[in-house]
């Protein structure tokens, strides 16, 4: 999908269940009616509140532009709520952690509100000069006709990863980037800093440079980078 704004465009890196590191980011930006916040899938699983998370999402529709990417375990909790995944395969992935949030047995008993948020999840987002997904993408390859595995699963492998074909710079979550900083290379950047595994929710203003960083203990710093793309 591609879209323009006049204000702001801000990604969110994976935010896996983490409500106190999402509401002290979400505390810092404020977004409101003219910006764009492109959340980059894997909201949910592993931390201790996804259903929270889903929550504070929602409340943000109609305040800001809102589009959420579908990451790999949101593809796995609606295929096992459709009956098309084991249950067992997921839990071990971190859905166990989704359903003592809901309180539920099942995913199919996750409030429909929710299960409808999670499906109306995109693949991948295009605005202005930048291209959004949750995974990895195929440099010759056009988003709209990238394999959906690479899309949601397949690790980015720096070394190996090439500007996009569009010219447009590329902003990924997914491979976590072990020393809690971004990795940016200029033609792509990786924002999954893990938060869900004692590291930081990172949030990267693509109109200003600016990154911001909060954790599950509520702290938050930010600090400049070079405007992407």
């Amino acid at each position: 999908m591609t879209t323009e704004s006049t204000g702001r465009l801000i990604a969110i890196g994976d935010i896996h269940g983490c409500s106190r590191a999402l509401q002290t980011m979400l505390e810092k930006l404020a977004p409101g009616p003219a910006d764009t916040l492109v959340v980059l899938g894997d909201m949910v699983d592993r931390g201790p509140d996804s259903e929270k998370v889903i929550q504070q999402l929602l409340a943000l529709q109609g305040k800001t532009t809102l589009i959420p990417l579908l990451g790999n375990h949101e593809e796995m909790l609606l295929a096992v709520a459709d009956g098309h995944l084991s249950p067992t395969t997921w839990t071990r992935h971190g859905g166990k952690q989704v359903l003592t949030s809901y309180g539920v047995d099942h995913p199919a008993q996750i409030p429909r509100q929710h299960l409808d948020f999670l499906r109306s999840a995109q693949l991948f987002h295009e605005q202005g000069s930048h291209l959004f997904a949750h995974a990895c993408y195929l440099p010759q390859c056009p988003l709209a006709k990238t394999p959906r595995e690479v899309l949601l699963w397949e690790f980015a492998n720096p070394g190996e990863l090439q500007p996009h074909c569009s010219g447009k710079a590329v902003v990924l979550g997914h491979t976590t980037q072990p020393d809690g900083d971004i990795l940016d290379l200029g033609f792509v950047t990786l924002i999954d800093t893990g938060c869900c595994q004692g590291g930081w929710l990172t949030a990267l203003d693509l109109t200003t440079g600016r990154v911001y960083q909060a954790n599950e203990k509520g702290k938050l710093h930010s600090f400049e980078r070079p405007i992407p793309g």
